[in-house]
């Protein structure tokens, strides 16, 4: 397993919300190259990057901040948050970006996530962002009537990357994962699955690690910036 250390972006600077809600966000560097330059340097080999705006916007708002942490970073990111169309795709894959991760898109066009996939091997994910199990989309503002698991297997051979999967309930509240949704849903389909909201403490990547599925890997934010999980620890832990 991969931790990623997730680097969410609104009006410039590096955040975390409280159940995505934006009202709720809680600046932790105002300089997010640096703040990527700070998780390689503590031992990551990949980095989560959202552009929050850009999740609401339906395009780049945190372009800029993107960029620089590319133009910084000696480790592959992925970016998810605004992308929608192959124009968008395209170009961040030749800006450096390793992965994009399309979400809302791929509730709405799931035909664009196989186009993509196929035209970019290897580098394009679906993000599934849930509420009681309905994927939520347009910046986890609208809950479908789309299940998880429903929307997983529609691209079960399309020939994407990974699933990003996200309790959003979870989200920056800082008590655990959804172990039990998580593994449902990586034993549900052949596609690796990254673990998203909620992880805080060793023993949640310890559960993940441990759930009897085989997932790819967990992403942390909030309890990174605060100190509860030290990203070397964590990724030697994963990968064990």
């Amino acid at each position: 397993m991969i931790l990623y250390p997730a680097i969410d972006l609104k009006d410039g600077a590096c955040v975390r919300l409280y159940k995505g809600e934006m009202d709720q966000a809680t600046v932790f560097n105002d300089n997010p190259a640096a703040q990527a330059k700070a998780f390689e340097d503590a031992g990551c080999e990949w980095l989560h990057l959202v552009d929050l705006n850009g999740a609401f916007a339906g395009e780049a708002v945190n372009g800029a901040a993107v960029e620089a942490i590319l133009a910084g970073a000696n480790v592959p990111a992925q970016l998810g948050g605004g992308i929608r169309d192959m124009v968008a795709i395209e170009g961040w894959l030749t800006k450096g970006l390793a992965r994009v991760i399309l979400g809302t898109v791929a509730v709405r066009d799931p035909d664009l996530v196989g186009e993509a996939a196929k035209a970019f091997p290897g580098k394009v994910a679906v993000g599934i962002d849930a509420r009681d199990g309905m994927v939520a989309v347009e910046g986890w503002a609208e809950t479908t009537d789309v299940t998880a698991t429903d929307l997983a297997k529609q691209f079960e051979d399309a020939g994407v990357a990974a699933i990003i999967y996200t309790d959003i309930d979870r989200d920056g509240a800082m008590q655990g994962p959804n172990v039990a949704a998580t593994a449902a849903l990586a034993k549900a389909v052949s596609i690796p699955v990254i673990a998203s909201g909620g992880v805080s403490s060793m023993e949640d990547l310890q559960a993940l690690k441990d759930c009897g599925a085989p997932l790819d890997g967990a992403i942390s934010g909030r309890a990174l910036y605060d100190g509860r999980i030290e990203v070397g620890a964590a990724a030697a832990l994963l990968k064990a």
